[in-house]
C-alpha cells in the first residue's frame, strides 16, 4: 500500500468511532427536538458514509437507476463482499431505503437509538416463533414503504465471489409482497477484502438490475426465487466475483 493511502487508511480507523458517535447524537436530537421525518433523517446515515468515503479515497458509481421508479418500495438484494459494501450503497445511492439490523445492535447505548429514530428495521436472528414474528414485522414495515437493502448470501463472502443465496431474506422480500431488485457490488472486495484491517483507495461500482415482482411467489416458492435472483445478481457482477463454474470462458 502507497504511504499516502496508507495514511489516509489509518485516519479512516481513527475518526469511524468519532463520526459514528458525532452522526448518532445529531441524529437523536434532532429527530427528538426538531421533529425531523425520518425520510429527512436519512441524511445522518448518508453524511456518515461520504465523509468515511471520502477520506479513504473511495470514488462510487451507481448504474441501472432508470430500472427502477423513485416512488416505488423495492427489496434491493446484493452480494457481500466487504464491509464497504455498506458504506458505499449509503453513501451514493439514491434511492430511499432503510438498513435492516439484527435486534442486538439495537440494546448498543447511543448508537441502538439512533438506529431506530432514522427507521432501521429490528430482525431476530435466532430460530422459533419469536424469529418468525421478527420476520413478518419486518415485511409488514417494508409493506408499508420502507425500502430495504438485503445481502443473501448471509455473511461476507471470503474470496469476493458469489455464493448461494439462503432462503431467509428471500422469505422477506415474499412476504412484503414488494418487488426485489438485484443488487451488484463491484470491485468493494478489493477496497476492504473480509478480513482485512485497512481499506484501500479504489473505483467501486454498484449496479441496479430489473426489479422482479414477488407477488406470484408464496413461501413455498421461497428456493425458486432464490435461484433466480442469485442468477440475476450474476448478470450484474464483472467476471472476477463470479464462480469459477459461471466465469466466461476465455479459451
Amino acid at each position: 500500500m502507497p504511504p499516502l493511502q496508507f495514511f489516509r487508511s489509518l485516519i479512516f480507523l481513527a475518526l469511524v468511532p468519532l463520526v459514528t458517535t458525532t452522526v448518532c447524537l445529531l441524529a437523536i436530537l434532532d429527530t427528538s427536538l426538531l421533529k425531523r421525518s425520518q425520510v429527512k433523517a436519512q441524511i445522518y446515515p448518508r453524511l456518515w458514509a461520504i465523509i468515511l468515503t471520502r477520506v479513504v479515497g473511495v470514488r462510487i458509481r451507481v448504474t441501472g437507476m432508470e430500472n427502477i421508479d423513485k416512488e416505488q418500495t423495492y427489496v434491493f438484494a446484493g452480494n457481500h463482499t466487504s464491509q464497504f459494501d455498506i458504506y458505499s450503497f449509503q453513501a451514493r445511492f439514491p434511492h430511499d431505503f432503510r438498513w435492516i439490523a439484527k435486534k442486538e445492535l439495537f440494546r448498543i447505548p447511543l448508537f441502538g437509538p439512533a438506529m431506530r429514530k432514522v427507521g432501521f428495521i429490528s430482525i431476530d436472528r435466532s430460530h422459533g416463533r419469536k424469529a418468525l414474528k421478527s420476520l413478518n414485522k419486518a415485511a409488514k414495515r417494508i409493506a408499508d414503504g420502507s425500502s430495504v437493502l438485503i445481502f443473501p448470501e448471509g455473511t461476507r463472502s471470503k474470496n469476493g465471489r458469489l455464493h448461494p443465496f439462503k432462503t431467509g431474506a428471500i422469505l422477506l422480500a415474499i412476504k412484503s409482497g414488494v418487488p426485489v431488485v438485484p443488487v451488484g457490488f463491484n470491485n468493494v472486495s478489493q477496497v476492504l477484502p473480509k478480513g482485512k484491517l485497512l481499506p484501500r483507495g479504489g473505483e467501486v461500482e454498484i449496479r441496479i438490475g430489473r426489479p422482479i415482482p414477488t407477488i406470484d411467489y408464496t413461501t413455498k416458492d421461497k428456493q425458486t426465487l432464490a435461484l433466480l435472483l442469485h442468477d440475476r445478481v450474476a448478470e450484474l457482477l464483472n467476471p472476477m466475483h463470479l464462480p469459477d463454474d459461471e466465469r466466461p470462458d476465455r479459451s
